[in-house]
Formats: structure tokens, sequence, C-alpha cells
């Protein structure tokens, strides 16, 4: 969550809530800057807390969709922002963030940015509900932790993470947050993480197929891919497959970039029909 320095004397955090304070602007503008927000874009942001965030994006002249659980934050929202909650500009809902869905809220797909700095025991499932569904955003901006922004964008070996989001568009890591711009500090350093020209065609049967083979390839990640695929596949018609795209037969999932992961992926499903 996302405070200023004035706010953060009469709101305390939540730990439960994965909640850290921001004690100055830097990090609202970084992430407003490579969301590239507009006036009159729609922002959607999850956990606002009590607003540094959102008054930046407000600043800019965009209207904010906010998700928010805690309601001493809602009231907070609702007493600095109160002109522009009437003007229609900012529109708080209560809610839980694991619960969110872009469609519900009323937004359209490549109609909406998403901005937020979002806890981090959820990064996994919020880049999920954001990505995996029919509505997704024209850009997504997360803060984050600092080796999970890494691990998406910046490191050679892939996870099911990096691959789950490059599959739906680019990641590119934009800077890296010290512990002291937040009060109290986290234990970790922090990042600022953009994923742009995020697809926004219908989800298919290829696309579940991809999942599932990534899902089953990272199963035992000490295991070789072929090892792990044999659990389902007759290991003869993996040979071929490998074989014709040129896929080692010792590698490993981490090692298989997403464009070979697509192409074992339209092999496979040959073979399923």
């Amino acid at each position: 969550m996302l405070a200023n320095k004035m706010d953060t004397k009469k709101f305390t955090h939540k730990k439960s809530l994965g909640q850290n304070f921001l004690t100055s602007d830097f990090v609202p503008k970084k992430m407003c800057d490579a969301a590239n927000i507009k006036s009159n874009d729609v922002v959607l942001e999850i956990g606002p807390g009590s607003g540094a965030l959102t008054r930046e994006i407000l600043l800019r002249g965009a209207k904010v969709i906010a998700v928010e659980a805690d309601l001493r934050a809602i009231g907070l929202l609702q007493e600095d922002f109160a002109e522009k909650i009437a003007c229609g500009k900012l529109v708080v809902h209560h809610q839980d963030a694991r619960e969110i869905s872009p469609e519900k809220l009323g937004l359209k797909a490549g109609e909406f940015k998403v901005v937020a700095n979002i806890p981090y025991y959820l990064s996994g499932l919020l880049f999920r509900k954001i990505l995996d569904n029919n509505t997704r955003p024209e850009i997504l901006v997360f803060l984050i932790q600092k080796e999970v922004a890494e691990r998406i964008a910046r490191d050679k070996k892939e996870s099911l993470l990096s691959l789950s989001i490059k599959f739906f568009g680019n990641p590119t890591y934009i800077c890296t947050v010290k512990r002291g711009h937040f009060t109290p500090p986290p234990k970790v350093e922090s990042a600022i993480v953009a994923v742009s020209n995020i697809r926004q065609d219908k989800s298919t049967p290829a696309d579940t197929l991809f999942f599932s083979l990534i899902h089953l390839g990272f199963a035992q990640k000490r295991k070789q891919l072929l090892g792990n695929l044999s659990a389902v596949y007759q290991r003869e018609n993996l040979l071929l497959v490998f074989n014709k795209l040129d896929i080692a037969i010792n590698i490993r999932a981490e090692d298989i970039k997403l464009t070979t992961w697509l192409k074992l992926t339209r092999e496979i499903a040959l073979l399923d029909t």
C-alpha cells in the first residue's frame, strides 16, 4: 500500500495485508512514467492504501478505478479525494485483490492500464488474475520484490512465472527501489516491472495446452524435461518431436525459451489429435 509522509502518521500498516508505505513521490512518478499515463486514460490500481500513487495518476489526468481491501484506507481516500470521487475521476471498490475481475469492474480489453504497488506475497496470483483472462490491459506496471522482478525480466533461466508472463506480453525491468523509500522498510529490495504489448486475442484450447505443458515440464525441477513430459505422453513420440525441433533430450524446462515452448505445444497438440 502507498502513503505520503503525513498519511503514515495516521495510518498504521497491517502486516497481514503486506502493507509498506512509500515516503516519497519518486516511485509513483517512475511507475506512471513506465505506464505512460496520460489524460483520459483509465487506470486500475490495486491496493491504493492512502493514495500516494493514486494522487500521481490523477495529477496526470487519468481516471482511477481503485480496488482496496482495507476499510481504513477507503476512509482516507474518501476524505482526501472527495472532489475526484464526486466528479467520477476516482472510483473506489471495497474488495479483496484476490477476487479481482477487470470485466466485472466494467473495464474493456485493451482500453485500460494497470498500475499498482501490490502485496509481494500475492505477486504471482495478481499477474495471473490480470493477464490470464479475456479482459486484459494495454499495459501492466507492478512494484514487486526485486528478486521476483529479476526472475521475470532479467534471468537467463526461465520459470513458470516468467514464461506465463511472456506468453501474454513483454516484461521489462524498469528500476530498483531501495528499502529506504518505505516505512516500515521491507526486508527485501523492490523493483518496478512493466509488461507491455499485451495480447488482446481470446484464450484458445492451445493456450490451455501451453500452460498444462509448462506446469508438467516444471513439475520436478531437477528432472529433465523429457522425463517430466513422459509422465503423460509416450516417450517414443516425444523423442520424435524433440528431434524435429532440435531440442536436446537432456535439457531442463528452465533452459527452454518461450518460442521453443510454443513450437513444442503445437507439435504435442498434433499428438493429441
